[in-house]
């Protein structure tokens, strides 16, 4: 199962759109997006995304793509570790 993105359209004005656009083209994401993801007090002054429902947030755009694959690859990592046990 691919890890969910989920990014906020009003969230857009800090560069997320670009983001998105990117995470998108990954096969191994799912990308969606929503008019609000209930943020509000954040998503006015940072980029933010939640990664399967984790709120990531970012000082800038390119922070925020870092920071959104590091904790798919924590997560993936996490999962792996458990299927062995």
């Amino acid at each position: 199962m691919n890890p969910m993105i989920e990014f906020c359209t009003n969230n857009y004005v800090h560069g997320t759109d670009n983001i998105k656009q990117k995470l998108e083209d990954n096969p191994e994401y799912d990308v969606i997006e929503y008019n609000c993801l209930g943020h509000c007090e954040r998503c006015a002054v940072t980029p933010f995304a939640a990664v399967e429902g984790e709120f990531i947030e970012a000082d800038d755009p390119d922070d925020l793509i870092d920071l959104i694959e590091e904790t798919i690859e924590e997560r993936k990592a996490f999962d792996d570790l458990f299927d062995q046990l």
